[in-house]
């Protein structure tokens, strides 16, 4: 990952739509966002593989032929005036692009990868497991999700600006709501979406979500675009 000598601050900062040339970092920026507070994130959970394992499936699951919640196309990216890359996230919808979308995309990865077939359901069994955790979408909802700042640009308003961004594009969609899901127990990101006016309009609850993420559940949250 490229880091430049001196933290950024929000005016340096521009946003733009992902390329698939930023698939490096795109995949790495998803798998921080799904650790968020925790030291073992969903992703470590669900591929059952140290960090280096799962960064090279995300640089292959970001660029799928089958567009779904985590490709590329749905991303845009932070970066300083320098074309540093500081932070991502991600808006979808959820019918089109959702968890069913990226579950036709695994079989593509494993095979370019030469994973076994073994894996691919060992994979889908922990991934369902866990996912009995999450809220239910809102009807006709814009989706954001893996928002994600690189540790050494946080407090710099990166994460605003690409909030702002990511809710344009869902009015420019056509889309009157906006949904957050994310994990129980961040203040910080709790916090900055409260600012950005998210508002909780879910919680759930999950022992075996608990145990495997250490988080007690996920909140939903929404405001309107």
């Amino acid at each position: 990952m490229t880091t430049c000598a001196s933290p950024c601050t929000a005016m340096d900062i521009q946003i733009r739509k992902c390329r698939a040339e930023d698939a490096a970092f795109l995949a790495r920026s998803i798998l921080i966002a799904g650790r968020a507070h925790v030291s073992k994130g969903i992703w470590e959970f669900v591929l059952n593989a140290p960090e280096e394992e799962c960064l090279r499936f995300l640089e292959h699951i970001v660029v799928t032929e089958i567009p779904h919640l985590f490709h590329y196309t749905c991303y845009f990216i932070a970066e300083t005036t320098d074309n540093v890359p500081v932070g991502s996230l991600g808006g979808y919808d959820p019918k089109k692009s959702g968890y069913q979308a990226l579950q036709q995309a695994f079989p593509e990865v494993y095979k370019k990868l030469n994973l076994p077939s073994q894996a691919f359901q060992k994979a889908n069994e922990r991934a369902a497991a866990i996912l009995t955790c999450l809220p239910a979408d809102i009807d006709n909802a814009w989706v954001i999700d893996s928002v994600a700042t690189m540790p050494e640009y946080r407090g710099r308003g990166v994460a605003e600006r690409l909030l702002v961004a990511v809710m344009a594009e869902g009015r420019k969609q056509g889309y009157s709501l906006a949904q957050i899901v994310m994990y129980d127990g961040n203040e910080p990101a709790l916090q900055l979406y409260k600012k950005m006016g998210f508002e909780v309009i879910e919680k759930t609850r999950d022992k075996y979500f608990e145990k495997e993420i250490c988080a007690p559940g996920m909140l939903s949250l929404s405001r309107k675009l």
